[in-house]
């Protein structure tokens, strides 16, 4: 059995039942591992706010407002 890393697509063996995961799961090796990180630690992943006020939000808003 064999999965993708998330950040290359490179296809890599799974662990069987019992066996450890590597120290680099779920990625295939530590160069996709850091890259990943560095993604997170440069904010290129992020959670849309729900309740940001847009500048097309504000002008949507009726006049008594």
């Amino acid at each position: 059995m064999s999965q993708k890393c998330p950040k290359c697509n490179k296809q890599f063996p799974c662990p069987s039942k019992g066996q450890s995961r590597s120290e680099h799961f779920p990625f295939c090796s530590e160069r996709c591992k850091l890259i990943d990180l560095g993604a997170w630690i440069d904010g290129q992943y992020r959670i849309p706010d729900q309740n940001s006020n847009t500048e097309q939000d504000q002008q949507n808003l009726p006049d008594d407002q």
